[in-house]
């Protein structure tokens, strides 16, 4: 069995998580949130999985480091700031960093990739999220995973090559650019679509989160995978083998 910490351990996630450690057979290791050392609880943990905000970020993966365990960072609103903090991290332990932890949405992600790649720029990528009115960051982790899984079936890169917020008079789609839009409104736990549209036809490709289950689920499963590694950053396609 393994001991399993939980960095935001309060929030919705966090609480998933507990229940998902349990049905695992896994041991948790308890938890930490805002304004708690974390130190006491990596060096209890096996593993510890984050879910809790980029500001926090830092002084866990520094504790991290300093005790030589391995981290799944669920935490989305990342800037490249955290990013290369955690490609630093990454030099001396296993961290598997992912904008969501759903085996559907990462198998998903795989077969946006694949339609990308064999299917040229006339055909034009749009995706679309809805989440619940309490999200702070917009497009959310999950559409920015699959726009990413879009950009390197085409072998482009995503940031200079998307197109979101569009308001007014804002002139015609830019050929081969990857739109995002974002809804919000009531308790929706998670819903993605990638559209795939030329001038004849429509490919749809879409994932619906019921509970917020899949994702602690799917977060235990990456931690009891990424114990086993060796120092490295990886993501949920290590993990479904793909």
């Amino acid at each position: 069995m393994t001991a399993i910490g939980i960095i935001g351990s309060k929030g919705r996630m966090g609480q998933a998580l507990f229940a998902a450690i349990e049905e695992a057979g896994h041991n948790h290791a308890g938890g930490a949130d805002q304004g708690d050392d974390v130190t006491a609880l990596v060096a209890a943990s096996d593993v510890l999985v984050d879910f809790s905000s980029p500001k926090a970020l830092q002084a866990t993966l520094d504790a991290c480091v300093a005790a030589g365990k391995p981290i799944v960072i669920g935490t989305t609103g990342l800037e490249e700031a955290h990013h290369a903090a955690i490609d630093e991290a990454a030099i001396k332990i296993p961290v598997l960093q992912t904008g969501n932890t759903s085996l559907g949405v990462n198998m998903l992600a795989a077969l946006v990739e694949q339609a990308a790649s064999r299917l040229g720029d006339d055909w034009d990528i749009e995706i679309v999220e809805m989440h619940h009115r309490h999200k702070v960051d917009a497009p959310s982790g999950t559409a920015k995973l699959l726009g990413e899984a879009a950009a390197r079936g085409r072998a482009i890169d995503l940031t200079n090559n998307s197109e979101s917020g569009r308001n007014g008079i804002t002139g015609a789609r830019k050929k081969g650019a990857i739109g995002f839009a974002a809804l919000r409104g009531g308790s929706v736990a998670g819903d993605h679509t990638v559209i795939l549209a030329s001038d004849e036809e429509r490919i749809e490709l879409t994932h619906r989160a019921e509970n917020r289950m899949i994702f602690a689920r799917g977060a235990v499963k990456a931690a009891g995978w990424l114990v086993e590694q060796s120092a490295g950053r990886y993501g949920m396609d290590g993990v479904l083998g793909l």
